[in-house]
């Protein structure tokens, strides 16, 4: 009873897509640093080892979204942070692209986090506060060739916390963005491919591909994220937008002072398009 009464008093955190990459160290860091977390997955893996307690959940799913936060909220009462990280990639060409699979696309990585945010609010409201952080990707700033539908879920992401933000602000609910760049995580290497096969894009798309398995490999560690999701959380005033990473940084930057032939130019040079 003491322990159950001791547990309480954390900081109850559910954080999305916690069984690899940037959720699983997210999850990890804040155990670490006193928060009682919760990880979800669609298929959950028990390992003590990690620190936190994993659940599931399917992010495209109203009820699993429905059943999840309830009964977190049965167990702790609470839900003082919501971390949406859950997502995938989908490469290939837009052409070779069918709606189902784009649309497959965006009920994971956007309408997955509208779900979780729409059952999570309720609840935030009524306690008072919380703070809601949201994954979303370099990707959403500058679109990456080969993954267009990947990008425009993640510019979907931006466009819709820059709103939310205003609108719960008087409720004492945070809303911020984390953009990360390359970094050394599953993404690549756990991509969906789109299933048409257009010839005339085999070549351009197979040097894209490679290219960005490149620049992921050579990316920094996904440890990185999770400090800076923690310096959010524990913020007075926490920003809208955390760009992280090198690229996430210096790429934007130039977007918006460079001519766009230029900087279509170099994003071309840089995934071998024109070879």
């Amino acid at each position: 009873m003491c322990a159950e009464k001791e547990s309480s008093k954390q900081k109850v955190v559910l954080i999305t897509g916690a069984s690899s990459g940037f959720g699983r160290e997210t999850a990890t860091l804040l155990a670490k640093s006193g928060y009682r977390v919760f990880g979800t997955s669609r298929n959950p893996e028990r390992n003590r080892a990690w620190g936190y307690e994993m659940i599931p959940l399917d992010v495209r799913s109203d009820n699993s979204v429905r059943a999840c936060v309830q009964g977190l909220m049965e167990r702790t009462g609470r839900l003082d942070v919501l971390v949406s990280n859950a997502g995938y990639e989908l490469a290939g060409a837009v052409e070779e692209t069918s709606i189902d699979e784009a649309r497959d696309q965006f009920e994971t990585n956007f309408f997955g986090t509208v779900r979780l945010v729409k059952t999570a609010l309720p609840m935030m409201r009524k306690q008072g506060g919380g703070r809601i952080v949201l994954v979303s990707s370099l990707a959403g700033l500058i679109a990456i060739p080969f993954h267009g539908f990947y990008s425009a879920s993640k510019y979907a992401l931006e466009g819709y916390a820059e709103a939310l933000r205003h609108e719960v602000k008087g409720f004492n609910i945070s809303v911020s963005l984390v953009e990360p760049g390359f970094f050394r995580t599953n993404l690549a290497s756990s991509a969906r491919s789109s299933a048409d096969v257009i010839d005339v894009y085999s070549g351009m798309r197979g040097r894209a591909r490679r290219m960005f398995e490149e620049f992921v490999q050579a990316g920094d560690d996904p440890g990185i994220v999770a400090t800076v999701i923690l310096s959010i959380i524990e913020s007075r005033s926490p920003r809208l937008r955390y760009r992280v990473g090198k690229d996430a940084k210096r790429l934007p930057r130039i977007k918006a002072i460079v001519p766009q032939d230029a900087f279509e130019a170099g994003v071309r040079r840089n995934f071998h398009l024109d070879r």
